[in-house]
């Protein structure tokens, strides 16, 4: 996939994390925090278990897993932490603070892991330009949050 796809492709599934936060809490407060974020990750589980047995490979490459490092495996958990945090969060930020206060974490996070190379990601050592572009995200953050 070239660059420009993979920006829209990403832009785009951005925009439906944008929704994931305001549905799951509707979810949540008819059934529960725990309940609706249980019902959230069972459907995707359903889907995407669907979308790998048709894959190329089926269902037969999860075997592979067993030869794969614990670190590898808590996708899940902080998915799942993620997806209970914006259940309630979502409730006092709204749709737009919780992705904005999201985008700033990641963003500042992910800076920390491209300069030491974490987690089998190519090294990309921490510039001036990416501190103030995480730090322009942070005042972006604070000015979407901030009481009107």
């Amino acid at each position: 996939m070239d660059r420009g796809a993979g920006v829209l492709l990403t832009a785009f599934t951005g925009g439906l994390v944008a929704l994931q936060a305001p549905v799951n809490s509707v979810l949540g407060r008819a059934i529960g925090t725990w309940q609706a974020a249980f019902v959230s990750f069972a459907i995707g589980t359903i889907a995407l278990a669907c979308i790998a047995a048709l894959a190329t490979g089926g269902l037969g490459d999860v075997s592979g897993v067993r030869n794969v490092s614990w670190v590898y495996l808590t996708g899940g958990l902080l998915g799942a932490a993620y997806v209970t945090t914006i259940l309630v969060t979502v409730r006092t930020l709204g749709a737009g603070g919780v992705v904005a206060a999201t985008i700033a974490g990641q963003l500042a996070v992910s800076v920390v892991v491209d300069h030491f190379g974490l987690i089998g990601v190519t090294r990309q050592p921490i510039t001036v330009v990416r501190v103030v572009g995480v730090l322009l995200l942070g005042l972006g953050t604070y000015l979407v949050v901030r009481d009107p």
